[in-house]
């Protein structure tokens, strides 16, 4: 599989898109002013403890406080606070050694939390969700600090190796290096894209991962909540970070100060792949090139085309979003329940792709084409799985129930991407109502009696198709041959299928437009 990045930059901030096989699979856009994002860590104050959903809620600096639960807590909050408690009053000039931190006990899981947040104190905090709706964000105090290879979690002793490295002796390998190599009071998770790395590789982007935590205590010392403390990559280096594999051939940025950045970003994590990184130096828009616009018109909006025919309806209710699969015009065989499968499986590829495209979170139901047989239904079920796959969220895909439902459940990070596909009318401007035909012929016939009394005795006037029947209706009883005579002028008419219904233009004996 083939993987593209085109990176646009815009004013008002940068779009991404990543391109599979050159299929629009996924969208992002980052506004230069947006002020949060998933990573982000804060020094918040506890603002109100609410024990009924066990629950506080804590200003980060956003206009609605951010929301923090029991269990998002982390068992370590007792460090946490008593670590944040620390690095904002160090008045020295060094940091204190991290690895003479002493680690408070753990909380217990079904405990209270105004027994631990009592008094209101200020935090150390992650943004886990970004503001969606009228909701503020949603925190965590399990701070994770992710590199290419590891991701760092202060406070634990802990080291865990990616599920989706399969091979029992690479993941003891990898166990064993990260024990040997961490520090203490450190805890360490080994990402998927670790498997096969050597221990220096491992090592320096731990390494990395340690200064990042250093600039976190530097910039806590003598911080007044809310502040933050530590701002996550930007999305340009954030995807690389998580996406970047052997997959990745190109990469295109049509800005040249982003384009440095990713260049010396990807030379430090991977240098054999900085020759994919390309600056797109052209007039014509960088989307339009590789055909993103096009692709983002087509998977944009209610209704998304199959190329059998059959199409989807996406709809979005305030609870959970509905897909609801409809059949098309082509057939595969005469056999009904043969056709529904086909055109099933279809729509299931499809669906992973929109759910990752307009980053869909929630519960999702997908209404498919009723299928009789047992063996046909486990056939689309497993085929969904396999083509979620390829979405870094995490979702669960429930079997199809006897009504021909399937529920899909998708964690969302940030809103949903929402881009309207749709384009004024330029006949009604959007009011869905245009000007009445009688009316249309009383103003052009105004119109003629103006220029026949200044001298304009030859003229063509160019209409609509559907205006030019009309006005011509009848040879000898025709509203053209009234006019000719009624105001004594030589009146040609043309038809111009590509005006608008109510658009029409009249030009003198020069074949020059006569402007009004």
């Amino acid at each position: 599989m083939n993987k593209e990045l085109i990176i646009n930059v815009t004013p008002t901030g940068v779009e991404i898109a990543l391109l599979e096989d050159k299929k629009l699979v996924e969208l992002h856009n980052e506004k230069s002013d947006a002020h949060f994002g998933v990573g982000d860590i804060y020094l918040g104050k506890v603002k109100k403890l609410i024990p009924g959903l066990n629950a506080a809620f804590v200003d980060v600096g956003f206009e609605k406080d951010a929301f923090l639960h029991y269990t998002d807590l982390s068992p370590f909050a007792k460090s946490i606070l008593k670590f944040t408690q620390l690095a904002v009053n160090d008045k020295s000039e060094h940091e204190f050694d991290f690895s003479k931190f002493q680690v408070e006990p753990e909380i217990v899981k079904t405990g209270k939390i105004n027994e631990v947040l009592n008094g209101k104190p200020n935090v150390l905090v992650q943004i886990l969700k970004e503001p969606i709706a009228a909701k503020g964000p949603r925190l965590s105090c399990e701070i994770s600090l992710p590199g290419r290879f590891v991701v760092l979690t202060p406070f634990n002793e802990i080291v865990a190796v990616s599920k989706k490295i399969h091979s029992s002796d690479e993941r003891k390998r990898l166990h064993k290096i990260v024990e040997a190599i961490r520090p203490k009071n450190f805890g360490v998770i080994v990402r998927t894209a670790a498997e096969g790395k050597s221990t220096s590789e491992l090592h320096q982007d731990l390494l990395d991962l340690i200064a990042t935590w250093n600039k976190i205590q530097h910039n806590l010392k003598g911080a007044e909540a809310p502040a933050r403390v530590l701002s996550e990559q930007n999305k340009t280096t954030s995807i690389l970070r998580d996406l970047l594999n052997e997959d990745f051939n190109k990469i295109v940025i049509n800005d040249k100060n982003i384009y440095t950045d990713t260049k010396s970003y990807i030379q430090r994590i991977a240098a054999d792949k900085a020759e994919i990184v390309s600056f797109y130096n052209s007039s014509s828009l960088i989307f339009d090139t590789y055909g993103i616009t096009k692709q983002v018109k087509g998977s944009f909006g209610k209704t998304v085309n199959l190329p059998s025919g059959a199409y989807l309806i996406i709809e979005h209710t305030e609870a959970l979003h509905v897909v609801d699969v409809n059949s098309g015009y082509k057939s595969v065989s005469n056999n009904q329940e043969e056709n529904a499968l086909q055109t099933n499986l279809e729509a299931a590829a499809e669906i992973a792709t929109q759910l990752r495209l307009r980053d869909i979170g929630g519960i999702i139901v997908v209404d498919f084409i009723d299928m009789k047989l047992p063996d046909n239904r486990r056939k689309l079920q497993e085929a969904m799985e396999e083509f979620m796959k390829a979405d870094r969220s995490k979702h669960s895909v429930l079997p199809i129930s006897k009504f021909g439902l399937m529920q899909i459940t998708r964690q969302r990070m940030r809103p949903e991407v929402n881009i309207n596909t749709q384009e004024t009318c330029p006949v009604c401007n959007g009011s869905g109502k245009i000007t009445s035909t009688l009316i249309l012929e009383d103003e052009i016939e105004k119109r003629l009696n103006y220029l026949a009394s200044h001298s304009h005795n030859n003229l063509t006037l160019a209409l609509n198709p559907i205006v030019f029947s009309h006005i011509t209706k009848g040879w000898l009883f025709s509203i053209a041959r009234k006019w000719k005579r009624k105001y004594k002028v030589n009146l040609k008419l043309q038809s111009n299928s590509n005006y608008n219904i109510v658009e029409y233009h009249f030009f003198d004996q020069n074949e020059e437009e006569i402007k009004f």
